[in-house]
């Protein structure tokens, strides 16, 4: 009896000639607890994401007034409720200055994202979704995938100081990187490469001993920039080999439509229909291993959001809306927060309803989700709302409230690393260096 594995093709005749069709990702080729292919080990994999939103919070609506798993949510967390047994909530975790000016809106989430308190976007480390890129990328098309949904283009994903990885900013042009011209269905029943891969990768391939000769001669400074350089071409060359070979089926993959054209702006109605669009495209990338990384910005850490029919912004409300002396907080402030949450749900449900192994595209993600300040009023980068989403398939646990009692939010940081396998003890610099990770949020 013909045995069948996740590559197989069902062959057949049609009118004389062959045909043949691959299979999806089926129960019978994963082990018994459906983590994993049963023929080879291979785990499906763990992909991982930022989702940032600007401007921070209301502490006293956003905060919980307990710690642990039975927490109550307050107002501006209602909206993820749905979510609350796929959330670890961190309060308290603060960006440590060390004498370096604040740069509103900048140091706190670059901080965040490096370990290193900075004082511009010419930040000296790789974020931490570059570390992790470069370690579960490897072996996917796109390296990562960057978004912004506010019509702003703007990346918080550094490699190097200077130069973040762009996002797009358009439903319609994400679609056409990753849908359009190189994509092959999965579930194709046959694979044909493009020839213009074929002619590139020979063409970056005949460069290669030139490229070693090269480094052979220059001096220590030059040999840095070189580096950076060629890893981009290094990432290239993987990108077009994988390419040239046919993609594992994908179980309850189905090709998305393109988007609409939109008008793209900051108004909320507007950014909320195309981070929904994104969001599913998004999800539909990690499902077919297009990427395995990506980063969404849902606005501007100055956040340029705003009420339709309005010209002020949700940044300038931030700093000019009087108190509302009954409800004691900014009100259109709160609108905004409000809003934001209610973005954070459709990301998840984005993910959440695409199966995948015994769960959910999901609960096989690690999501990192945070703004750039605790109260924008005054650029606190103190207590830095952080939420994490997902299950990394079984590496994190998740369903409680963690007070950080003003400890390091580099730890936060060095967890996440530590969860998507890097092989790290100890990140950050000078006061948010540390080598205490969050035991509560490891399995």
């Amino acid at each position: 009896m013909k045995k069948f594995n996740r590559r197989s093709i069902l062959k057949g005749l049609l009118n004389g000639s062959a045909v043949g069709v691959a299979l999806p990702v089926l129960d019978m080729f994963l082990d018994d607890n459906g983590k994993a292919f049963a023929a080879t080990g291979q785990r499906i994999p763990v992909r991982f994401g930022t989702w940032v939103w600007g401007c921070g919070h209301i502490p006293e609506r956003w905060i919980p007034t307990t710690t642990g798993f039975d927490y109550t949510m307050p107002a501006d967390l209602e909206p993820i409720a749905p979510y609350r047994d796929k959330i670890a909530l961190f309060s308290g975790f603060d960006v440590k200055l060390d004498g370096v000016p604040n740069k509103p809106h900048i140091t706190g989430c670059l901080g965040l994202r490096t370990g290193i308190p900075v004082p511009s976007e010419k930040v000296e480390a790789p974020t931490l979704d570059v570390l992790i890129s470069d370690a579960i990328g490897q072996s996917t098309r796109f390296r990562s995938i960057e978004v912004s949904t506010s019509g702003i283009q703007r990346s918080y994903s550094f490699r190097a100081a200077g130069s973040p990885n762009p996002s797009e900013v358009s439903p319609l042009t994400l679609y056409q990187r990753i849908f359009g011209d190189g994509f092959q269905d999965p579930n194709a029943t046959t694979f044909t490469p493009d020839p213009a891969t074929m002619v590139h990768k020979s063409v970056l391939s005949a460069i290669a001993e030139e490229r070693r000769h090269l480094m052979r001669q220059v001096g220590a400074a030059d040999r840095r920039r070189l580096d950076e350089y060629f890893t981009s071409i290094r990432q290239l060359e993987n990108q077009l080999a994988l390419q040239l070979q046919p993609p594992a089926p994908v179980e309850n993959f189905t090709m998305p439509e393109p988007p609409p054209e939109l008008e793209l702006d900051s108004e909320m109605d507007n950014v909320l229909v195309t981070h929904r669009l994104m969001s599913d495209l998004l999800a539909k990338a990690l499902q077919c291993n297009q990427t395995h990384v990506i980063n969404v910005l849902l606005s501007d850490t100055t956040s340029n959001l705003r009420r339709r029919g309005s010209t002020t912004t949700h940044h300038t409300l931030t700093h000019e809306e009087p108190v509302n002396p009954e409800l004691g907080y900014q009100e259109q402030v709160g609108w905004f927060a409000t809003q934001s949450m209610l973005a954070w749900r459709d990301f998840l449900d984005s993910l959440a309803k695409i199966p995948e192994g015994d769960g959910t595209l999901l609960d096989n993600c690690l999501i990192l989700a945070h703004s750039d300040c605790s109260i924008a009023k005054s650029h606190s980068v103190e207590g830095i709302p952080t939420m994490v989403a997902g299950g990394a398939g079984d590496r994190i646990r998740t369903g409680y409230h963690m007070a950080g009692r003003a400890d390091p939010v580099s730890r936060i940081g060095l967890t996440i690393q530590q969860a998507m396998g890097l092989p790290v003890e100890r990140w950050g610099t000078n006061s948010m260096e540390t080598n205490r990770n969050i035991p509560e949020l490891l399995t």
